[in-house]
């Protein structure tokens, strides 16, 4: 990757580092980068079990998400 190329860090979330693929491949890929930065599975299957059933989606926000996702494949 050329310097000129090089951005800031992506933050989709403020919480939430965003990281390219680039990024991830330079980690030694998918399963290297998740042992770097702490993001076992195990981790995240914890972090999913302590979700709040008021943060997921609703029948009809899923209907509505999966409508848009389609129209724009």
């Amino acid at each position: 990757m050329k310097d000129s190329l090089k951005t800031k860090p992506i933050y989709q979330f403020r919480t939430h580092k965003s990281y390219s693929a680039e990024e991830i491949l330079a980690a030694g890929g998918t399963s290297a980068f998740a042992h770097k930065t702490g993001l076992t599975g195990r981790k995240q299957m914890e972090a999913i079990a302590n979700i709040d059933a008021e943060d997921f989606l609703t029948d009809e926000e899923m209907e509505a998400a999966l409508k848009i996702l389609r129209e724009n494949k």
